[in-house]
Formats: structure tokens, sequence, C-alpha cells
């Protein structure tokens, strides 16, 4: 063999020792044993560093060391003791156990309320599974308009923390593994034919499965049937009746790890999320109970907006933009611990679309105009805003925000924005947008104490985005009613 034949031989064989001497590199994982005290952990793990190759990582999956008080008992959470030849892979114990390679499962389902870091928490376990095994990882959603949609990005981010980019390449809308393994992303609603011809997938992991229909499940199922495969599955519950709820909490599957979690569960809960959480527990205890602790939601009937929303990835047309009018932005101000919010809409045709908000509960005036910079480019457009805090608007008037305005209240202005944000057939509100989604879902008519009759006045709680999707389209509703005005004067006096 001479020639080029023989060089491409040459570096044929060149590629296969340093895959194998790559692969000699890789990482090892001890996962912590459910029930194996921290202390007895780390002593194993001493054991596993000595009998391993210097140059060989190890990856110590375990629960954080807290305190008396629950807070992390060392800097950055790392636990005491293993020293910087241990890298740990933190993971709340609710979750340690469901993930564990070493438990068997077909199916590993978690459900919880906001704040309970699930999905932060299950893409460090596929991750781990990819880097120790070969494996298909599909990562799915009920709809999935494009890569940003998906855990993607959170994949990646998860990769670099870990320093693991020698054994994995990210592409643009998949990430391959040097040993084989793969992510690949979908969603399945709009991409049923395909989903039914992916084979040899071994993990199928679907976040916010709270939406992914009966149908759906019906499709994905029986595609994940390669020997030894897994569903993954995370949601937030909606409804009781949702085809997730009832498949996975009401009537389990054999062979099934489920676990709920909450936000008790999650040492690095931030400040702001648990001033969120004492807020609506205050002022909802209904609300609190199944936004922060995963229960179903009980607003029912009684929903302002019920039937009239949906939650999906949308992504507004590229200027000229012939079918879609806007974007309209729409503030509303947070008083004492209120939140303080913006939105940004679109409308295409009879649907109105909430692309971004802006939301914190007890936002400093002088942290606002960071808070609606969340927003993108929110400082180039007019904002409408509520007229009931002057001083707030003249404030972000002088501080970046010059075209934001007051609206006029008049009377019966909120049942008439509400009528009007009904007049459309449909709200997309995108998932980006978690407290939109909440507050369309929670807002509510009251009921009769007594006879549970439902009211026609409005409860006075999470109107905050409404109030600010109503101010954001203030003109556009007084427009649309004087171009309905002089229709009807020019069809009187045709008549008269």
């Amino acid at each position: 063999m001479t020639g080029p034949s023989l060089a491409l031989t040459i570096k044929a064989a060149e590629r296969g020792i340093e895959r194998r001497r790559h692969a000699k590199r890789t990482p090892i994982v001890e996962w912590q044993s459910p029930a194996e005290p921290l202390e007895a952990f780390c002593v194993r793990l001493r054991g596993v560093r000595k009998r391993t190759a210097p140059e060989v990582r190890v990856i110590a999956v375990c629960e954080p060391e807290l305190d008396a008080a629950g807070q992390l008992a060392a800097p950055g959470g790392v636990p005491l003791g293993l020293g910087p030849e241990v890298m740990a892979c933190l993971l709340p114990r609710v979750f340690l156990d469901i993930l564990n390679p070493a438990i068997a499962a077909r199916y590993r389902w978690g459900y919880s309320g906001r704040g309970a870091c699930k999905s932060w928490s299950w893409v460090r376990g596929l991750v781990l599974r990819a880097l120790v095994k070969r494996e298909r990882i599909l990562c799915a959603r009920e709809f999935m308009n494009s890569i940003e949609d998906s855990v993607h990005r959170l994949v990646s981010e998860t990769i670099d923390e870990f320093a693991l980019n020698a054994w994995f390449q990210v592409q643009q809308t998949s990430i391959e593994g040097t040993n084989g393994s793969e992510f690949i992303f979908s969603g399945i609603r709009n991409n049923v034919q395909k989903l039914k011809s992916t084979e040899g997938v071994t993990i199928a992991f679907v976040e916010e499965a709270e939406a992914t229909s009966s149908d759906s499940w019906q499709v994905l199922i029986p595609t994940i049937r390669k020997a030894g495969s897994e569903i993954w599955v995370i949601f937030n519950p909606n409804q009781s009746t949702d085809a997730t709820y009832e498949r996975m909490i009401t009537n389990p599957p054999p062979n099934a790890l489920v676990v709920k979690s909450s936000w008790r569960d999650n040492p690095w809960l931030s400040a702001d999320a648990l001033a969120e959480k004492d807020y609506l527990q205050r002022v909802d205890p209904d609300a609190y109970l199944h936004v922060w602790e995963g229960e179903c939601n009980i607003a029912g009937d009684a929903q302002v907006f019920k039937g009239k929303f949906v939650i999906e990835a949308f992504e507004p047309p590229v200027a000229p933009l012939p079918a879609w009018d806007g974007p309209y932005h729409g503030a509303d101000w947070g008083f004492s611990v209120d939140p303080s919010v913006l939105v940004k809409l679109w409308i295409g045709g009879n649907t109105l679309y909430l692309e971004y908000e802006a939301y914190k509960v007890g936002c400093d005036i002088n942290k606002t105009p960071a808070l609606f910079d969340h927003v993108p480019k929110a400082r180039d457009y007019v904002i409408r805003a509520d007229s009931a805090r002057p001083e707030t608007i003249s404030y972000m008037q002088q501080n970046g925000y010059p075209k934001i305005v007051s609206v006029v209240k008049r009377k019966d202005s909120v049942e008439d924005g509400i009528a009007f944000l009904r007049s459309f057939e449909r709200i997309v509100i995108h998932p980006r947008c978690t407290h939109a989604a909440e507050e369309f879902h929670l807002y509510s008519y009251k009921r009769d104490r007594i006879s549970g009759d439902i009211l026609p006045d409005l409860e006075e709680r999470h109107d905050h985005v409404p109030d600010a999707c109503r101010y954001a389209l203030a003109d556009v509703m007084h427009q649309r009613l004087l171009r309905r005005l002089r229709s009807t004067k020019v069809n009187w006096s045709i008549g008269r």
C-alpha cells in the first residue's frame, strides 16, 4: 500500500489511537447512593481518587452540604473535605436518587411548583449519563419553533460549567459526544412523522410536559422502544384533568419513579424568588399552592381568560411585517410589595402575541430601568403605563426611558380592557413569560362566599400582567372604537 491510500490509513489509525487515549481520560462519575451519608460518600471518593490516574478527573454527584439553618455549608456548595482533585456536581437530594443510573426505571418523572430547580438538575443528570455511556438523548417538548425554545442552551452551559468541552461538540441544533452520545432537540406536535421514524433513542427528556397532549404521548411513548430506554419528564401541574397529570400522577404505569419537589428542596433559591413566593402566599394562598407548591389550579370556570390563551413558542415575522402590527409595550407599577411589570405585545390577524415580560416584586424605583431592560430594545419604543404613579413615569423619562407615557384611566376601563383582550381569537403567551402564563391562569372573577356562584366582580390580584397588556393596547382599542363609531354614523346617514 503506497501513496494516498497509505496516508489515509495512517491518519485513520492515528485518530483511533487518539480516541482510545481520550477515552482513557474520560472523567469518572461517582453518585452518592440512596441513604448514604455525605461523610461516608466523601470517604469512598477519597478511595476512588487514590485508585485513579492523576490525569483522570473524578466528578462527585452528591447532595449539597447544608448547615443547621439549611444554608450551604461551604462557598459555592462544594462538599467539605474533598479538595480540588474532585469536582462536585451538586443535586438536591430529592433529585439525586431518582436520577441515579444505578436505580433502574423505564420512567423518571418529576413535578413541582416554581423554584425547585428541576430543569437545571435533570439536565445535569443527562449530561453525566451521556459522558460515561453512549446515549442518544431526545430533548422534546410539545411545541418547538426554534432551537432557542429547547434546553439546548442549558445543556451547553452545563458542559461548560463542568469543563467537559473536550468530550462534547456543541453544534447549532445538536450536541455530540466523542463516545458517540448525541443530544437531539425536537417539538412533538409539529414533528409527529419525524418522531415516529426516530430510531435508537435511549432517553427521551420531555420538558414543560404539562402542555403535552394525549395524542402526543401516544406518539412519543411507542417511539422510545430501544431495549433499556427511558422516558424522563418534568412539569408544573395545571389541571388534574390534563393528559400528563392523569398519565403520570393519577395513573402512573409500572416501573415509574415519580417525585414531587418544591422550592424547599432548592438551597440556591434567590432572594428575589423568595420575595415573590412570600408575596403570593400573603395575597392569594390558593394561587400560592398552585404556583409554588405544585398543586393543581383551582380557578376553573371563574378564570377571566378561560379558553382564550395558550402557551406556545413563536417568532415574530422578519420585517417587513405585512401581517403583524406592533410591537406594543405596557407597564404596570408595583406598589409596596406588588410587582412592577413590562410586557411586549404583537397583533397578528386576530391573535394577540405576548413575546417578552419583565416582572419583579418590590422593585425599587432606581432599579426599574434595569428591570425593564430585560425586554429587548424596550427603550426604543413608546411604553404606555399606569397613570397612577406620575412620579415613577417622570423618573423613568429622566433615566433612559423618554418615550414612556401615561394612560388615562376612565370609568369601566378595566372591564372594557378585558373585553378587548378577550375579543382576540387567541392570546399566545411565549413560554419564557412565566409570570404572564400564571396570571392569565389565575386572574379570576369573585365567587359568592356562601353559594359559590361566580360574580361579575373581578378579584384584585393576578391582574398585573393583564393590566400592563391593557395599557399597551389602550390606543389600539381607542382607534378601533373610533372606526366603529364612524362606520355606525355613516350607516345611519345612509339609512336616513
